[in-house]
């Protein structure tokens, strides 16, 4: 019997948890042959979509892939996403939710993943508690330290939740 991955699974528990707490979820997807997005958005050959209840019409998160419909320039589109293509969903307004590793390979050729062997599955590690990571007082202060809301648009981030 082969492995289920768990990302299906996490990105509707990522998805649940933001509509329950009245927050925007937002997908980052890499964009590929097997993905079906609208192309003039792709930036980087990655594409950031609102996929909360008011912009998507028909929303399904399988096991395998996540479609729906939805607006862009007011033309309704058919969207298809392969799981495999999902490299982060989170929350617009704290920038909290998941990042996943996307493997070119695996994305661009799931048939070939499947015919070589098992592909990795995503690997969890720890995260150093921010005041053991820090330094002493004389170096400087990491990124993570400023106490700025998250930006508006553009590459989307995480924040770690303590």
């Amino acid at each position: 019997m082969s492995d289920i991955s768990t990302k299906p699974y996490l990105l509707r528990a990522i998805y649940e948890w933001c509509t329950d707490s009245g927050f925007t979820p937002y997908l980052a997807v890499k964009v590929d042959a097997a993905t079906t997005v609208p192309m003039e958005f792709v930036r980087k050959g990655e594409i950031v979509l609102n996929i909360s209840y008011g912009a998507t019409s028909g929303l399904k998160m399988d096991n395998d892939a996540i479609h729906f419909r939805a607006r862009f320039g007011g033309v309704s589109r058919e969207l298809y996403i392969p799981v495999q293509n999902v490299l982060a969903i989170y929350a617009n307004e704290n920038g909290q939710g998941m990042a996943f590793e996307v493997d070119t390979t695996a994305s661009e050729a799931p048939a070939a993943a499947a015919a070589d062997a098992a592909p990795a599955a995503p690997g969890l590690s720890a995260v150093p508690d921010s005041q053991q990571a820090q330094a002493p007082a004389d170096s400087a202060a990491s990124p993570n330290d400023n106490d700025e809301p998250p930006k508006k648009g553009g590459r989307p981030t995480l924040t770690r939740i303590k």
